[in-house]
């Protein structure tokens, strides 16, 4: 949900880690034969699908075109649609409202709040997990070091500023919280495929050739205490809710 522009090839086989974390929150949202269910951020569509698996309608969202064009391609079955986190609109009633690793990138929280209440029927269920309060910490720190302050895309809340947000577009909150989850980015340049892939904002107005030594600094500043035994590990933190709409 976090750019026009994405490379999707490059999404679901470099960082398939973005969905296969998130099966566990399948898990979570229990889908039910039946039930209309919304995948708000799909990406590439394989959490989508896995929803669709249980016999829920499944209707993946992204605003990414060539998101939407791989999710298409990926499980032609499946309706997918285009479509703004914050500006979004759906068939009222639908039983939930499910999202992974997307609403990070949607800094107007309380218009994607809003858009999620009004197409959910009362008692369903918005089921999400997003970056949380000091999610990459060390990543950002680190940037700063090499370029000085910089503006990112993201939005990562702590659990109390989330759920004053759902709290006051009429959820309750039966269950949130904030964990740690050190997440193992894939390949030697681990670090640098990341920023990429999701940190290219954080390196606005730079040429590429000064882009790509600023990567290679960072990369090497943090390879002392971020790569371990071949591996580049992230200080991922997740917030993760279940909210149910009153």
């Amino acid at each position: 949900m976090s750019s026009d522009v994405w490379d999707s090839h490059r999404y679901q086989t470099g960082h398939s880690y973005v969905w296969r974390y998130g099966e566990g929150l399948v898990d979570v949202l229990a889908p039910q034969a039946g039930e209309r269910i919304v995948d708000l951020g799909c990406g590439s569509g394989q959490l989508t699908a896995r929803i669709a698996e249980s016999g829920a309608v499944a209707i993946g969202m992204d605003r990414s075109t060539e998101m939407i064009a791989q999710a298409r391609a990926n499980f032609p079955g499946i309706e997918f649609r285009v479509g703004d986190a914050a500006g979004f609109e759906v068939e009222a009633g639908v039983d939930a409202v499910f999202s992974n690793a997307a609403l990070h990138w949607v800094k107007d929280a309380r218009g994607a709040i809003g858009c999620v209440g009004r197409a959910l029927k009362p008692g369903g269920r918005f089921v999400l997990e997003m970056g949380g309060r000091g999610n990459i910490g060390r990543v950002l720190h680190v940037v700063e070091e090499v370029v000085g302050p910089v503006e990112t895309p993201w939005f990562f809340p702590s659990v109390g500023e989330y759920s004053t947000l759902l709290e006051a577009e009429g959820f309750e909150i039966p269950f949130a919280t904030l964990f740690d989850r050190p997440t193992e980015v894939e390949g030697e340049n681990g670090l640098e495929d990341w920023l990429v892939m999701f940190g290219g904002a954080l390196f606005s107005g730079m040429s590429e050739a000064r882009t790509r030594k600023v990567r290679r600094t960072v990369a090497d500043r943090m390879r002392g205490t971020n790569y371990r035994d071949g591996r580049w590990i992230l200080d991922y933190r997740r917030l993760r809710v279940h909210a149910v709409k009153l």
